[in-house]
């Protein structure tokens, strides 16, 4: 799921090939968690991909004077792998565990700051870009794997191009919420209402004219990358209210229902915080 509940166990331990894995596909998929660059916030790196790069899909961050810069979490995680393959392949390199099958690696780095187990938040500094293994100059080589395969990544909502360059200046770390309400409730949404909830968050209504649904959720703005509680609702008038509730990180949410032109009550809560529209939107 895109909100981090919970992390996953670590998989067992692998064989390398040069500067990458050799990994099969394994079944079911999970949405990605809202993957931020992996510097520090206000840093522009060029997201670098190539035909041939081992493994597919994999980025090479480059910047001039990018040995020494502080690699960041590029989302809440478990510390799964702190390793050193020397002279060859990824050199020092971390992998970190996400939930949902998703996992990160960062790899030709000149130090390793966390180890095995660790939890670690968004935008924790986990290591420093180098140049060992592998490489023919310093840069920062980054996946994001799903069940064992890279997937073509994508930086806070932004797909990185195949295969080309790309500048990304890092919003990792920089405080508020990552996440937006139309990244929440996907394609195809728009937000049409939304209620702050004092300062500890915002609940938001969206509607997709397409499908006819409507989709709530709440963004927390208080003990971001902790859970805590936080609801969202939607109810169409005349059929069950429906909710989502519990301790999150980022937000509840997403709650889905098809209205149409039917009238819907809707809100959420962070905390002690709470809103609930009366019927409306019945248009």
């Amino acid at each position: 799921m895109s909100r981090v509940r919970r992390f996953a166990a670590a998989a067992a331990a692998v064989a390398l090939p040069v500067c990458g894995l050799t990994l099969a596909a394994q079944p079911s998929a999970s949405a990605a968690p809202n993957f931020q660059v992996p510097f520090k916030c206000g840093v522009t790196v060029t997201a670098a991909t190539f035909s041939g790069h081992n493994p597919a899909n994999s980025v090479d961050f480059q910047k001039s004077g990018i040995t020494g810069m502080p690699v960041l979490a590029a989302a809440p995680g478990k510390v799964t792998r702190v390793a050193n393959e020397g002279s060859t392949s990824y050199g020092r390199w971390i992998e970190l565990d996400h939930g949902g099958g998703w996992r990160t690696r960062y790899a030709h780095l000149s130090a390793q700051e966390v180890s095995v187990g660790q939890s670690v938040g968004q935008g924790k500094e986990i290591g420093k870009a180098g140049a060992t293994g592998g490489v023919t100059g310093p840069h920062l080589h980054f996946e994001e794997n799903l069940n064992g395969v890279t997937q073509k990544a994508v930086l806070n909502g932004v797909a990185v191009p195949y295969f080309g360059k790309k500048d990304f200046t890092s919003k990792n770390g920089c405080g508020g919420n990552p996440y937006s309400a139309t990244q929440v409730c996907g394609s195809g949404f728009s937000v049409i209402d939304q209620q702050a909830l004092g300062t500890a968050g915002t609940a938001y209504l969206l509607y997709n004219a397409s499908s006819k649904e409507n989709c709530v959720t709440t963004l927390k703005a208080t003990s971001l990358g902790t859970a805590s509680a936080a609801s969202a609702f939607l109810e169409v008038k005349g059929s069950t209210r429906a909710t989502d509730s519990g301790n999150f990180t980022y937000y509840a949410g997403p709650v889905k229902k098809n209205a149409g032109s039917t009238c819907v009550k809707w809100g959420g809560s962070v905390g002690s915080s709470a809103y609930e529209s009366p019927f409306e939107h019945c248009g």
